[in-house]
């Protein structure tokens, strides 16, 4: 059974994480290059489901953001849920997934997401940071295309050409689901 002490510090390092996952939607949403630079470990991974980002460390990650932010105007990110789960005592290291959603300017168009972030975090001598970051679209479309979205497996509309939504259809337990229905 874990001591009083142990279980206040599984208590702040919960909160620690949740107010990195809020700072997080804030300062990107703000253009807060120096807040955004703070969130990660300086060997963190930021990538996305698609592939199409893949940064390690804070430089590249910076860099990363620099492009994307090249191709989005004014937005506003949400998040919803956090799922915490320590590893080992809970004193250094945990996994989270957070599921939310932002409204965002680009392409010359309003657009709305909803996002799922697969996070490894990490307790430093800073406090608890990003050690690791994915991100995955539920859906990514024009506003207007918003109603009926989920009646197709094509929903990030982000690009020029739609391409698959990240999840759930390509989630092993959805897959197994599937299948065991007779649908897979």
């Amino acid at each position: 059974m874990p001591t009083l002490e142990q279980r206040l510090a599984r208590l702040e390092a919960e909160s620690q994480i949740r107010q990195l996952v809020a700072r997080y939607c804030f300062t990107i949403d703000d253009r807060d290059i120096d807040g955004i630079r703070a969130l990660f470990a300086p060997d963190a991974v930021l990538k996305s489901a698609d592939g199409v980002m893949n940064a390690t460390g804070v430089d590249a990650i910076m860099t990363q953001y620099d492009g994307r932010f090249d191709v989005l105007g004014p937005g506003h990110h949400f998040m919803h849920d956090v799922q915490i789960d320590f590893l080992g005592d809970g004193s250094l290291e945990a996994t989270g997934r957070v599921i939310g959603h932002a409204e965002l300017w680009r392409g010359g168009r309003m657009m709305v997401t909803a996002i799922r972030y697969d996070d490894t975090y990490r307790n430093t001598d800073a406090g608890w940071k990003f050690a690791e970051r994915t991100i995955g679209f539920l859906y990514y479309v024009p506003i207007e295309e918003y109603p009926g979205i989920l009646s197709t497996p094509l929903r990030n509309h982000a690009y020029p050409e739609p391409m698959p939504a990240d999840f759930p259809e390509r989630l092993p337990t959805w897959i197994a689901y599937e299948k065991s229905r007779g649908r897979g």
